[in-house]
């Protein structure tokens, strides 16, 4: 996927075929807010959540 990743962005799929033939389609992101593209940009939630973590912005104790 080629594009800013920011909340809808219009951006374009790069379908590449086992012939070595490239497709590109227009698509619009379905990451809808900051925090999701931010979690998007960190591999996932569980990723985002050890980055947090490791960096102190999580509280252990509240969030059990």
């Amino acid at each position: 996927v080629k594009g800013e990743h920011t909340p809808r962005a219009e951006m374009t799929l790069v379908i590449t075929r086992a012939n070595g033939e490239t497709l590109q389609v227009p698509v619009i992101s379905r990451l809808d807010t900051a925090e999701e593209v931010l979690i998007y940009e960190a591999g996932g939630v569980v990723q985002r959540f050890a980055k947090d973590f490791l960096e102190g912005k999580v509280d252990v104790a509240t969030t059990a």
